[in-house]
C-alpha cells in the first residue's frame, strides 16, 4: 500500500446495533435480504437504502463497508456478488459471518456519486491490522486481539487520519468477536474460505473495471495473490494453495460475476459444451461443486452453472446433499467406485475401500 493513502474511519464509528454476541452478523444478513429483495442482481443504491430505511435499519455501514458499489449510465448501483448470493440463497450461519467479516477486512467498496477517494478502500486500517499484526506478528494467535492493541496499532500509523481511535478500536474488536475471527486460524480449506475466494475475485475484477482494466481469466490467480487475499483469509497452507488453482478455474468457467445471470450461463454452456443438450432443474436452489481431489473444496453455485462446473472438473451434487455434505462419505463412495472400475478391468485390488481410507487418514 502507498504511503499516500489515508485511513479514515468514516461512519464505522457509528452504532450499527449488531445485537448480542450470539447473534453473529445476522442483522447484516437481514439487511442484505431487505436491500436486494429476492433476486441476485445489482440494485440501485437509492432503492437499496430506501428498502432498508423503511424497515428501520441503518444502511451506511452495509453499503459503505461490506458491499461493492458502481455507477452505470449515471445511476449508482450496489453490486450483487458472492456475499449477496450467500445471503439470499442460504440461512444465516457462522459461515456467512466469516464471509462477511472477510469482505469487511478485504475492504473493496467501489465508487458512487460524491464518494471520496478513500471510500474506495474504506477499512484499510482493518486490512492492515489483519495482515500486518494478526498474520505477520501474531501468526494467527487470535488470543492477542483486543481493543487496546487495535487502538495502539492505528494510532501509531501516520496514514490514520482521525482525532481518536478508541471508538473504532472497540467497534472493530466487537466485530471480530461476532464475526468469529478466531475461526480463521486454520490452514484447512473450509466452505467460508472457498466462498471468500470467489468474493475476492468478484471485488477485484469489479474494482479493476472502475479503471477500465478487466483482467483475463488466466490472470485471476495472480491478482488474487497480489491482493493480499492469502494474508487475511486465515492461516496459509499447501492445501489452500492447491485449492486456489481449482477454484480459480471453476470461477472462470462459470462466468465470473456473470454466473448469476442464467441467460449468460446458458450462452456460455452452449459455447463450452456444445455437444450437451441444455438442461436446468426446476429446483431453484444452488448446487454444490466438489473437487474429486479434495472434498473440502466444496462450492455452492447457481443451479444454471452445473454443466460448466462439470466441465471445470468438479462433481455436482444436489441441494439436499449440499446441505448435509459428508466429506468422508464422499471419499468412501469415490474410493469404492474406483475399486469397482479396477475389478471391471480384471485388476484385483489388494485393499478394500475402508483400508485405503484408514491408510489415508493415518498419514
Amino acid at each position: 500500500m502507498s504511503n499516500s493513502e489515508e485511513w479514515r474511519p468514516g461512519s464505522f464509528t457509528k452504532n450499527f446495533s449488531w445485537g448480542p454476541t450470539g447473534n453473529g452478523l445476522i442483522e447484516l444478513h437481514k439487511t442484505l435480504r431487505l436491500g436486494f429483495g429476492t433476486e441476485v442482481a445489482d440494485v440501485p443504491r437509492d432503492l437499496f437504502r430506501q428498502r432498508v430505511s423503511e424497515a428501520g435499519r441503518p444502511d451506511y455501514i452495509p453499503i459503505n463497508f461490506f458491499l461493492f458499489n458502481r455507477t452505470s449510465a449515471g445511476i449508482d448501483y450496489v453490486v450483487a456478488d458472492e456475499l449477496v448470493f450467500q445471503a439470499l440463497t442460504a440461512r444465516h450461519s457462522a459461515r456467512f459471518d466469516k464471509l462477511a467479516l472477510f469482505a469487511f477486512n478485504f475492504s473493496y467498496a467501489g465508487r458512487w456519486a460524491r464518494s471520496r477517494q478513500e471510500q474506495r478502500r474504506p477499512a484499510l486500517w482493518a486490512y492492515h491490522y489483519v495482515r500486518d499484526r494478526i498474520e505477520q506478528e501474531f501468526r494467527w494467535d487470535t488470543s492477542q486481539i483486543n481493543a487496546d492493541d487495535i487502538e495502539a496499532f492505528v494510532t501509531a500509523e501516520p496514514r490514520y487520519k482521525a482525532q481518536g481511535a478508541r471508538k473504532l478500536a472497540t467497534n472493530l474488536n466487537y466485530l471480530y468477536r461476532v464475526g468469529r475471527i478466531r475461526e480463521f486460524a486454520t490452514g484447512r480449506v473450509e466452505r467460508w474460505w472457498v466462498d471468500a475466494l470467489f468474493l475476492a475475485l468478484d471485488r477485484l475484477i469489479e474494482d479493476r473495471k472502475l479503471d477500465g482494466a478487466a483482467p483475463a481469466d488466466g490472470q485471476l490467480p495472480g491478482i488474487l495473490s497480489q491482493s493480499g487475499f492469502g494474508d487475511i483469509a486465515g492461516k496459509r497452507s499447501l492445501e489452500k494453495d492447491l485449492a486456489t488453482r481449482h477454484l480459480a478455474r471453476l470461477y472462470a468457467e462459470c462466468g465470473a460475476r456473470e454466473r448469476f445471470s442464467e441467460a449468460h450461463v446458458r450462452e456460455r454452456t452452449a459455447l463450452k459444451v456444445p455437444d450437451l443438450e441444455w438442461y436446468i432443474a426446476n429446483d431453484p436452489r444452488p448446487r454444490g461443486a466438489v473437487h474429486p481431489t479434495n472434498p473440502n473444496i466444496l462450492k455452492s453455485i447457481p443451479r444454471a452453472c452445473a454443466m460448466l462446473a462439470t466441465y471445470a472438473g468438479f462433481e455436482v451434487i444436489d441441494p439436499e446433499e449440499l446441505e448435509t455434505f459428508d466429506a468422508e462419505d464422499f471419499v468412501r463412495r469415490h474410493t469404492q467406485a474406483a475399486i469397482e472400475r479396477l475389478r471391471a478391468e480384471h485388476v484385483r485390488p489388494t485393499m478394500s475401500a475402508e483400508e485405503l481410507m484408514k491408510m489415508t487418514r493415518d498419514q
